[in-house]
């Protein structure tokens, strides 16, 4: 399987000739969807979802699927059967990956602010991207896609996340708002000169390919 980051929380999963795409909002670069078969929806926050670009590839390719909250379900219709609301538990199979749903809600934000709904998703078994939230998966992964900067977090608890989680290693994601000096402080923290946390620790570029094993 071969991993790609696009922009802030975007990954595109690969094996076989297929793809998946997770959480393509307003800031992944224009065109990420292409020709994927699917795309998961973490919750509705733009930065994870963006309608613009979910109806320039349908426009494309009127088959591609998606699985999401219900109330990005809500918002997208139900594009003739192609939209699929999931919640936690619900396992599925998308563009040929086996996929678990997990989670139900957005971290706390602000007491003042509502909380949405956000389900992460387990790919494969082994790769496993939270959304907006700390959520464990439940289940041993090999490949923890790590948000390293949000208005609903601090490292002390990316740290421990990633540490109750114990994945092989970890993918930053969800840095589409820091500049160099702040990626290179949290990734620093969460990499080999920081606290530790059993992982090792990767930074993607945008468009950049990892092959995980």
């Amino acid at each position: 399987m071969d991993l790609t980051k696009y922009g802030h929380a975007c990954v595109v999963l690969s094996k076989d000739g297929r793809r998946l795409v997770i959480d393509p909002g307003a800031f992944t670069e224009d065109g990420v969807i292409g020709d994927a078969e699917a795309v998961l929806v973490t919750h509705e926050h733009p930065d994870h979802l963006s309608v613009e670009a979910l109806d320039a590839a349908w426009a494309q390719n009127p088959g591609l699927r998606v699985w999401t909250t219900a109330a990005v379900a809500e918002v997208l219709g139900d594009r003739d059967g192609r939209v699929t609301a999931v919640a936690d538990g619900d396992t599925f199979t998308a563009a040929g990956f086996d996929v678990t749903a997990v989670g139900e809600w957005h971290a706390v934000i602000h007491p003042d602010v509502p909380r949405m709904q956000n389900v992460g998703f387990v790919v494969d078994g082994t790769v496993f991207h939270p959304g907006d939230a700390f959520t464990m998966p439940g289940r041993p992964v090999e490949t923890l896609l790590t948000p390293a900067h949000a208005p609903w977090s601090k490292l002390q608890e990316i740290i421990d996340w990633v540490r109750a989680v114990s994945p092989v290693r970890t993918v930053s994601v969800h840095d589409g708002a820091l500049n160099d000096r702040g990626l290179g402080l949290v990734n620093r923290m969460l990499g080999a000169d920081g606290p530790g946390t059993g992982a090792q620790h990767l930074v993607l570029a945008s468009g950049e390919t990892v092959r995980l094993t």
